[in-house]
């Protein structure tokens, strides 16, 4: 059916559609990835013919003859409407045949072939827009059998405001939707922090907020320390403040060798004239822009703006290095391990990969690769349709180039032998943790709880998760305990709240599901096997009691870990069902991995619980006001000078802030006189 026939405008998304007007066939087609995708959604989910299968082969036999010899998208389901796989064809008839005829080349598509119970198909203009949207489609429904990205955080960037007199520079995650130069990507918010710390000794950038900014009445601290040229006070013009910018500009646009003569002759001018304070200044200008450069290691002269990708296979795992270049520097790595099937090849797992990555990124000019991917001509035509300028994607043989794929190689190999050691330990202490607490499996998922608060205040309820690979950070979770009849300080109470919280939000997803089969998008399990609480037996008894009320006693294996003897390390007792409680020997590598579990539990709960008490810090009494936005707010304090000032003033005085009608003023004055 085509956007008409679904009763939406061409440029509305399934997503703008209300709820109970979408059905299967609905695929979201976010304008942002998928700008100018045609496609038409046909459901072929009917049985025509008696005793047809229900599963396999013969499913899709019966669908053929039904479809079209035209470019589209196909999703493969189970009888339960899990999604198994998503493909692309330039033909979906001839694809599916290939399916249908039951001859498979690898386990991995027999098994997908005969589990599906249904498909759906989405028909695109051209091959080109069928990728496009397979790669959105697996991002957006992470299908069993399809290579996954397991990390699709976004890159951090440099931005250099543009919407200022006095230009600041920032480090920026996330749309672009404030005006500005933007630099990168850069591999990680470390690597940002360590550059714009070079850039503000190199340039002397402002990096406060407007609002600081406005407020200073001296320089601060960053002036007196020679990173900052204090454009705030005065202390430098607005046109030599810009012409920093400018110079910064130049540098990050790759233009680098040229700042650094220009600084060098102005170096040397100051000598000359013996106005030595000043060349000692751009002394250090120079020796911050070195900083920088000896911090990017490889910087290629014949590559001015490409992302390099290597990829490394060894113990049925995966690992993609890659390298961005940008203005000619190099400006980090990033190691990732998908999720494939072991029997893909390199190629196969690469290309899958690549058109997921840049599904929600900006592309650079050139992509070099180790390997070569089957697609190499189809990716590279739809990353420049998308664009919207010339794209090439190339296996370097030679030259300069191949060094960076080399380069790139080699760290990739390095990275996933790191995994393989950490994972092979880890999964030596998950079998001892096992033995240790005599579990019937080695657990999966191991969620661990803690609270922090101070007297009762700001109190935050933390559960950290780990696996066979560690720490899974993307699965933490903070509680702000909100209940009020719990006694400040009662840490039983904070715990209850926290428990009833994160389970009854469990059974309410996947209640009536296989725990051993839930797993949430990034293929990890939604049902903890093991849960370690904090506390000794009080704690226990409220836990054990709050499962036992939610019926899960029997899912859920929950172990108690109480401090030793004066709190010493080592001395640790553990609580666990139908036991007495024991010790464990002080140099047992399970007690050193159940210390490490509750010391990263302790540490997420504390950093939630300052972050919670420093926000109530700076808040503003002037915030609890309905309808006192951010820039009346500002406007009010700039005015007044504090949020204590405003709850003084009267009616006409603060109908005298601009922006503040008699209305507001009202609405304000009321909200601190009482006149019940």
């Amino acid at each position: 059916m085509n956007a008409a026939r679904q009763g939406r405008t061409p440029g509305q998304t399934v997503m703008d559609m209300p709820e109970e007007e979408l059905d299967d066939d609905s695929i979201e087609q976010p304008a942002a990835t998928l700008p100018d995708v045609s496609f038409t959604a046909i459901d072929l989910d009917r049985d025509d013919e008696e005793g047809q299968a229900k599963t396999g082969a013969g499913v899709i036999q019966a669908l053929v003859k039904r479809l079209p010899n035209a470019p589209g998208v196909y999703r493969m389901m189970n009888a339960a409407g899990d999604v198994l796989y998503v493909g692309k064809a330039r033909s979906l008839k001839k694809r599916v045949t290939q399916y249908a005829q039951g001859r498979f080349h690898t386990s991995r598509i027999g098994r997908m072939v005969r589990e599906t119970a249904r498909m759906e198909f989405v028909v695109t203009r051209t091959e080109t827009e069928a990728l496009l949207l397979e790669a959105n489609l697996i991002k957006r429904l992470r299908p069993r059998f399809n290579v996954l990205m397991r990390d699709d955080k976004s890159f951090p960037y440099i931005l250099l405001t543009a919407d200022h007199p006095s230009p600041g520079i920032y480090k920026h995650r996330g749309a672009r939707s404030r005006k500005g130069d933007y630099y990168g990507p850069f591999a990680s918010a470390q690597a940002v922090g360590r550059t714009i710390n070079s850039l503000q000794r190199a340039f002397l950038l402002r990096s406060c907020t407007d609002s600081f900014y406005e407020n200073r009445t001296r320089p601060c601290l960053l002036f007196q320390i020679k990173r900052c040229a204090a454009p705030c006070t005065g202390e430098i013009s607005h046109d030599d403040y810009a012409a920093l910018v400018a110079e910064a500009k130049e540098f990050l646009s790759g233009r680098s060798q040229k700042v650094k003569e220009e600084i060098s002759q102005a170096m040397q001018r100051a000598s000359e004239n013996l106005d030595f304070e000043h060349a000692a200044v751009y002394r250090d200008r120079l020796a911050a822009l070195s900083h920088v450069q000896s911090h990017q290691g490889i910087n290629p002269q014949s590559v001015e703006e490409a992302d390099v990708f290597a990829i490394h296979q060894e113990g049925g795992q995966n690992c993609i290095q890659v390298f961005f270049f940008r203005t000619g520097q190099n400006w980090g790595n990033r190691a990732y391990f998908p999720k494939a099937d072991p029997a893909l090849e390199a190629g196969e797992v690469l290309g899958s990969f690549l058109a997921q990555f840049y599904d929600d990124k900006p592309t650079p000019r050139a992509i070099l690769l180790s390997h070569d991917i089957e697609e190499k001509e189809l990716l590279a035509e739809a990353l420049s349709a998308r664009a919207g300028r010339r794209v090439s994607v190339s296996v370097p043989a030679r030259g300069e180039k191949k060094d960076l794929t080399d380069h790139a190689l080699q760290n990739a190999r390095e990275a996933l032998g790191r995994r393989l050691a950490e994972t092979s330990t880890q999964a030596r202490l998950l079998e001892g943790f096992a033995a240790t607490f005599a579990l019937e499996k080695v657990p999966v998922r191991i969620e661990v709880y803690d609270n922090s608060h101070i007297m009762g205040t700001n109190a935050v309820g933390a559960m950290i998760v780990a696996g066979p690979e560690g720490f899974v950070k993307n699965q933490y979770r903070k509680f702000n305990i909100r209940s009020t009849t719990i006694t400040p300080g009662d840490d039983f109470g904070m715990m209850r709240e926290v428990m009833e919280r994160r389970f009854s939000r469990l059974l309410k997803e996947h209640g009536d599901e296989d725990a051993a089969e839930v797993e949430d998008a990034q293929g990890f399990p939604a049902w903890p096997d093991v849960i370690l609480i904090d506390g000794g037996q009080g704690q226990m008894t409220a836990v054990r009691q709050i499962l036992a009320d939610l019926g899960i006693e029997e899912r859920v294996t929950a172990i108690g870990v109480a401090k030793g003897q004066d709190r010493e390390a080592g001395r640790e007792r553990f609580f666990v069902e139908g036991r007495n409680p024991f010790t464990l020997p002080v140099r047992d590598p399970v007690l050193y991995f159940v210390q490490r579990l509750r010391d990263e539990a302790h540490r997420f709960a504390i950093g939630s619980h300052r972050a919670r008490r420093k926000k109530e810090m700076v808040s503003s009494p002037l915030d609890e006001i309905i309808g006192i936005g951010p820039t009346r707010k500002r406007a009010l304090l700039h005015h007044f000078g504090t949020a204590k000032a405003v709850s003084r003033a009267a009616v006409g005085d603060l109908m005298e802030v601009e922006g503040i009608s008699e209305r507001v003023a009202r609405l304000v004055y009321d909200h601190f006189h009482d006149n019940g």
